[in-house]
């Protein structure tokens, strides 16, 4: 084991609540649970009994669980203490334990660190740990899983043994040229296999945009003239009210944003100020808040009240936007003029085709996310990354009037890159910024 000291948590959220779980690490583990416990208990099986304190005073009664290291999460020795969720029980078990010499709190993630360090799990794992303690979705638990089970992991770890395999042949060719057991020429295979590595790695890193949108939700924003419906339609939408409703023009003067999980995707839906002349200060910060976000969002739905006079539409870039009518109820009968115009028709009060609305939403949602099951970049550290390599990469196969010896230290450049997204090479300066990121439980 690589740590002197011992660490102690509370691991299962926030109080009070049913059973609370204190996670302990370390080499004073035996010891804690021993004194605490009364008896260690036989490896991976629960024990019930009291807990005491120091002066033998009873804390609760609770179940204590031993996993000695390295076949534990941490690769050290854990142990749980699982007692009623009460602030004040677990206010006590966590002084007790602090009691005990060599003990202190963890810091957040530092179980996970400590996983990291003791060779349990590699740095893309650990971020895919993260990502499945934060997911809301499945579309997020399901990417979340993929790359905690080491997809991604593998996928990096075989391009960086490519570039290594071409750099010992080029290497190889530069000093044993003249060996018979040294495959004459090796260049034009190897330069061959960097220029087909180069445009995998350059579709995998197009695959950023839809990781980010699994992570972070499809962006919906609703647009329109003041009363056209769109605080109606995001509460209707997401089945409560998030929105103020008025038939006063103007009402909704900043951004109202609500999440939805549509077949398992998080689609955050923006409501804005109407767009029109401003009649204040106030009216024109919130109507340019409305096009600064609809300049960013990855579907613009743009209603247009079908018993009012037609909008001048002035949508912010070029966005990809639907046109909605609104107040279907309102009118006797759409022409067939407007059924080209609109993209989809519907009524707020008598909930005629906004289901449809929630369906073509996520069509294009699940559309942008691409297939599930699919290996991404999930991180934007991992761009930077992967895009370092491939500048190494570009380098060494479009130098081809330099040298061997400096082609061959771009590809080892190029996997240095690759290893330091899994930690296999030394990343000593990323590890506190990217632990500090996990609760402190875990």
């Amino acid at each position: 084991m690589l740590f002197t000291d011992s660490i102690a948590a509370l691991s299962s959220g926030h109080l009070p609540s049913g059973v609370a779980i204190i996670r302990i690490s370390g080499p004073q583990v035996r010891f804690a649970i021993e004194m605490i416990a009364g008896k260690l208990p036989a490896p991976r099986r629960a024990h019930y009994g009291p807990l005491l304190g120091r002066n033998g005073e009873l804390l609760d009664h609770g179940l204590t669980l031993f996993f000695p290291g390295p076949n534990s999460f941490t690769g050290e020795d854990c142990g749980e203490f699982q007692v009623h969720g009460g602030r004040a029980v677990v206010t006590a078990l966590l002084a007790e334990i602090g009691q005990i010499s060599g003990f202190r709190q963890a810091e957040p993630g530092e179980f996970t660190k400590r996983a990291f360090v003791n060779g349990k799990m590699d740095l893309l794992e650990a971020e895919a740990l993260a990502d499945l303690i934060n997911a809301e979705t499945e579309a997020q638990r399901q990417f979340a899983v993929l790359n905690s089970s080491g997809a991604q992991s593998e996928l990096y770890k075989a391009w960086r043994q490519r570039l290594i395999h071409s750099r010992a042949m080029i290497e190889a060719e530069m000093d044993f040229a003249d060996e018979a057991d040294v495959p004459g020429s090796v260049s034009t295979v190897v330069w061959q296999d960097v220029a087909a590595l180069i445009s995998e790695v350059q579709q995998h890193i197009k695959g950023y945009d839809k990781a980010e949108m699994i992570r972070d939700g499809f962006d919906v924003v609703i647009l329109g003239a003041p009363n056209a419906g769109k605080s109606s339609l995001l509460n209707t939408l997401i089945r409560r009210e998030a929105a103020i409703v008025t038939d006063e023009p103007g009402t909704t003067r900043d951004l109202v944003e609500a999440v939805l999980d549509l077949d398992g995707l998080k689609v955050r839906i923006t409501d804005t100020a109407g767009l029109r002349e401003p009649g204040g200060k106030v009216e024109a910060i919130g109507i340019a808040r409305a096009r600064e976000r609809a300049s960013s969002a990855d579907l613009v739905l743009y209603l247009e009240d079908m018993t009012g006079p037609r909008d001048e539409i002035s949508l912010p870039g070029d966005l990809t936007a639907l046109l909605v009518g609104t107040k279907l109820d309102r009118r006797a009968a759409i022409t067939g003029q407007e059924r080209e115009r609109y993209t989809l028709q519907i009524s707020k009060a008598t909930g005629e085709n906004v289901d449809t609305l929630l369906e073509l939403i996520g069509s294009r949602a699940r559309a942008a996310a691409g297939q599930r099951g699919e290996v991404l970049p999930s991180r934007l550290r991992h761009v930077e990354l992967l895009n370092a390599a491939l500048q190494h990469l570009n380098d060494a196969l479009e130098a081809h009037h330099e040298a061997l010896e400096l082609r061959a230290e771009d590809l080892r450049l190029a996997s240095d890159r690759i290893g330091r997204l899994s930690g296999a090479v030394d990343v000593e300066d990323l590890l506190d910024v990217i632990f500090s990121q996990f609760c402190i439980g875990k």
